[in-house]
């Protein structure tokens, strides 16, 4: 493929211009770069007939004047991109009677125009040496873009992510007992090794600024006690036997506290590390864990709060005052009249007039597989067998929304109500002095002071309002991603149930089977299964 381009020659009689036609495919004249050219030199031309020959495509020579053909030498047009990494030069071969230019005179004036990097030296060598590369764009410099590196992380040799849902027998039953969710390590075992970050390389412009590579993240290792730390402090093992765990990003390793109950005899436990509780735990007692805790009785009207999952083989009777709060997951056989807080999922096979809120998503499966009254929140998935009763109690099912950045939304708007309150009360007393001062109002001291805080006190909470709506105008972004939350009911769903989609709700009015419900259009929908 050749592209079109033109010569001034020498013609019977006088001088014009070569239009050389294209080839195979190439671009036609530029029509202004040809008439600027001419113009530059002082050559007069018919304008009219010189667009309609250079747009024909056709080879010609257009005669331009008498006498001796003009003197022109090689020259070229010169372009750079905007970020300065690539400039193109389009060349124009000299007239019958002037001369090329030299690859030496072209460098020179590439360094006029501060070109000092990325010098395309073999490609001007071939076309000054050459016939020349004429009507094209010859890449004369490029810069160099710069290698991005990559941020450092660390690498945990143990299951950070411990998710996995009690197994269903083919009888519906499920098995609560054996869910290997402890994380069990040796001394001496390499526990996690941070993988160095790499910084990159600089990149460089055709003009020789540096432009450097994006910034990496470092990261350190964060751990508790029987933890050693190797000496390049990048790696981390366990001195002792025991139970390792992430939290947050903290790595611990401890020995199960175990106990046979909850009870009189053990009194409030708060345990760093995991917790383990082969029988109950009474009416009003606590247990408090950084890790798991996991129960292989019945839980009665107490209170579990774990950092990571909580496990109740036997299941949860809140008797109106019990509260399940976990870091992980809540894993239980029902949940009765309960509070219930996960910061992943919740696996059970009811639940019973309770409040329930996962960070991830609900199952209850099983049996029973029922969801009646109270309110179960999930910020991607409820999947239940029966939802509300024959009764018509009050059951609200909320997905799409995680519970947490809700009651954080809730509470950031309160805060933005406080702060517009405080600045509609503060302008006027701020407004009023102005107004005064500007008419030669004296004021005493105690007035100035209390301007002056005014002022003070308007610009603080100018600068809370606009942190306070920027995290508004985040968590809705969070909030309106609700495509993929839904509610699946794999068996009966009953009139009285709410069904809420991040902000939009549906109230069943009829019973349903076998069927989801999801946000489409901007409304609750119910599609078959």
């Amino acid at each position: 493929m050749q592209n079109a381009y033109y010569k001034l020659v020498t013609v019977p009689g006088g001088f014009g211009v070569h239009l050389f036609a294209p080839k195979d495919g190439g671009e036609k004249i530029v029509v202004q770069e040809l008439v600027n050219y001419l113009d530059n030199q002082q050559i007069a031309y018919d304008l009219s007939a010189m667009k309609t020959d250079a747009e024909s495509g056709e080879d010609k020579i257009v005669k331009l004047g008498d006498g001796e053909c003009p003197k022109v030498n090689e020259t070229y047009i010169f372009s750079a991109s905007p970020d300065n990494m690539i400039a193109v030069a389009k060349f124009t071969p000299a007239s019958d009677t002037g001369e090329r230019m030299t690859y030496e005179e072209f460098i020179k004036d590439m360094s006029f125009r501060q070109i000092r990097s990325g010098i395309q030296e073999e490609i001007l060598k071939k076309h000054f040496s050459g016939p020349g590369y004429y009507g094209v764009q010859v890449p004369v410099a490029k810069g160099k873009k710069p290698r991005q590196g990559t941020d450092a992380f660390i690498e945990y040799y143990f299951n950070t992510k411990i998710s996995a849902h009690p197994e269903m027998a083919e009888d519906g039953t499920v098995d609560y007992f054996h869910l290997n969710m402890v994380n069990h390590c040796k001394a001496g075992d390499i526990l996690a090794r941070i993988i160095p970050e790499d910084k990159g390389e600089s990149g460089i412009t055709i003009q020789g600024a540096p432009i450097k590579p994006r910034d990496v993240r470092t990261v350190r290792l964060h751990f508790g006690n029987n933890i050693q730390l190797s000496e390049d402090r990048l790696s981390i093992t366990s001195k002792v036997n025991g139970h390792v765990m992430l939290v947050g990003d903290q790595v611990f390793v401890s020995n199960i506290y175990e106990v046979e109950n909850v009870d009189n005899s053990t009194g409030n436990i708060d345990f760093d590390g995991s917790v383990k509780i082969n029988g109950n735990v009474a009416t009003n007692f606590e247990v408090k864990a950084t890790g798991d805790i996991i129960v292989n009785g019945v839980v009665e009207g107490a209170t579990l709060e774990a950092g990571g999952n909580i496990t109740i083989a036997r299941g949860m009777k809140g008797m109106s005052k019990g509260v399940l709060k976990a870091g992980g997951n809540v894993i239980s056989k029902f949940i009765e009249n309960s509070t219930v807080e996960a910061g992943g999922f919740i696996d059970t096979e009811s639940i019973l007039h309770s409040n329930v809120q996962a960070g991830s998503d609900v199952k209850v499966t099983g049996k029973k597989g029922f969801i009646t009254g109270g309110r179960v929140q999930a910020e991607s998935v409820v999947e239940v067998r029966t939802l509300g009763a024959t009764m018509g109690a009050a059951t609200i099912v909320e997905v799409g929304v995680n519970p947490q950045l809700k009651a954080q939304y809730i509470l950031t708007q309160k805060e933005v109500a406080e702060i517009v309150k405080t600045i509609k009360n503060t302008q006027p007393v701020i407004a009023n002095f102005t107004e005064k001062k500007a008419k030669g109002a004296r004021f005493t001291p105690d007035q100035i002071e209390y301007v002056k805080k005014s002022v003070a006190l308007l610009e603080t909470k100018k600068k809370e309002l606009e942190e306070k709506s920027a995290k508004l105008k985040e968590l809705d972004e969070v909030f309106a991603q609700t495509k993929k939350a839904s509610v699946r009911v794999t068996g009966e769903v009953y009139p009285g149930t709410t069904i809420v989609i991040g902000d939009v709700s549906m109230n069943v009015q009829d019973s349903y089977r076998y069927c989801r419900f999801e946000k489409v259009n901007g409304d609750v929908k119910m599609m078959p299964l």
